[in-house]
């Protein structure tokens, strides 16, 4: 799941102005791409509490790109509907994470 949002924003952000591509667009993506990499490199062979370390790395940087697509839409940068339904994605995958942590 995390992979896939990853490759979606992005997508999302090759529709951000230019002016965006180094504050916005570039802040967005290396959160989303966190969010993979963290969870990856957490599962790799290491003790239940260094997984939960990198998990809660991971949950915040979920929560970095839901800030980021809120200043996104302020931004007018997305419609509504959009960035509705990438923040709800978002939101299932920051109870997934944490539903993981708590499990450990």
């Amino acid at each position: 799941m995390s992979l896939d949002l990853s490759v979606e924003v992005h997508a999302l952000t090759k529709t951000f102005p230019k002016d965006e591509l180094f504050i916005l667009s570039s802040q967005i993506k290396r959160a989303a791409d966190s969010v993979t990499l963290n969870i990856t490199e957490g599962s790799t062979l290491q003790s239940e509490s260094e997984f939960k370390r990198f998990l809660v790395y991971a949950n915040r940087s979920a929560l970095e790109v839901v800030g980021c697509l809120q200043l996104g839409k302020k931004r007018r940068l997305m419609n509504e509907v959009y960035f509705e339904r990438l923040c709800q994605v978002y939101d299932k995958l920051v109870a997934m994470i944490r539903a993981l942590i708590r499990s450990l």
